[in-house]
């Protein structure tokens, strides 16, 4: 009887083990799970890192490049070009274009404004009406002045008024009152703070841009963009452009927006945008007036095209 209890005791302490043992094989196994994941995750964080590293040389890298291109013949300098290459893992394709082949905000004129937005929809009187906002928002104000625009942002319900100094950013053109959003979207991609020009680039603008030139007419924008894709010489599309000939010009301005496209081979894309000053000084043969960066993914198309090189 005795020895009966101390079996019954024995098999309960035997079973108490093996529970705990299992529990705790149950904990490493989960605890190995866990820390697997984190080095996953913890290497697919520094891949991503180092590639963004990667990204903003080659991006760096590609702009330099491309100013050196610009200021190499000083006196034949190109409106635009384009060039690509390869290093380590990624194909980096650079191009890049005069900056007053878009229209300056400010310092494009009353007629050039309200051109633009005319080709985009807008009535011929409501587009004068947003051009002048447009002038008396970076117009300086009068000392002693009053300032009856911004009466009109207060009555409009505005706690601001106009900066009356130049624009900042082209999404400054947002706080402008009166312009309807769906024309500022459809207007910023042909619109710039950098150009330093009034005149557009008459070789390398867009036909958008041609378009809002005064006296431009639809045949006349029509022969200078089929003047332009058969190689007519510089004078004679000069000529053909009439009265809008005193807003265009053929040289290109000092400011350039360069776009370089960084391709990893995992697919991975990276853009980056920058609008660079050039200069005359060797220790700084251009100045960085603005940059943006642009992170995604390759569409499908796109990496079956980017296997294809």
């Amino acid at each position: 009887m005795p020895s009966f209890k101390f079996l019954s005791h024995h098999k309960t302490s035997d079973g108490f083990i093996v529970v705990a043992v299992l529990w705790i094989l149950g904990a490493l196994a989960t605890l190995a799970a866990i820390y697997a994941l984190y080095v996953h995750e913890t290497t697919f964080v520094f891949v991503g890192h180092d590639e963004r590293l990667q990204a903003q040389e080659l991006a760096l890298a590609g702009v330099e490049v491309a100013a050196y291109q610009l200021t190499a013949i000083p006196a034949a300098r190109p409106s635009q070009g384009k060039f690509s290459f390869r290093l380590g893992n990624a194909d980096v394709a650079v191009t890049f274009r005069s900056e007053n082949s878009r229209i300056d905000l400010n310092l494009a004129s009353k007629q050039i404004l309200a051109g633009l937005f005319t080709g985009f929809g807008a009535r011929r009187e409501d587009a004068e009406g947003y051009a002048d906002r447009i002038l008396a928002w970076r117009t300086p104000q009068s000392q002693g002045a009053t300032d009856s625009e911004a009466a009109i942002y207060r009555t409009a319900g505005r706690n601001f008024g106009p900066r009356h100094a130049p624009f900042q950013h082209v999404n400054e053109l947002g706080l402008v009152l009166g312009l309807p959003p769906v024309l500022i979207d459809r207007a910023l991609p042909f619109l710039t703070v950098y150009s330093g020009q009034a005149e557009v680039n008459l070789l390398n603008a867009a036909p958008e841009v041609l378009a809002a030139l005064p006296g431009m007419t639809p045949e006349r924008l029509h022969n200078i963009l089929l003047g332009l894709r058969d190689g007519t010489p510089q004078d004679i599309l000069t000529a053909q452009l009439g009265m809008a000939a005193q807003y265009a010009t053929v040289q290109p301005g000092r400011s350039n927006r360069v776009t370089v496209d960084v391709r990893f081979d995992a697919h991975r894309q990276v853009r980056s945008e920058a609008v660079i000053l050039l200069r005359d000084e060797d220790t700084e043969p251009f100045r960085v007036l603005s940059w943006r960066d642009e992170d995604g993914e390759l569409s499908t198309d796109e990496r079956s095209n980017t296997s294809m090189r």
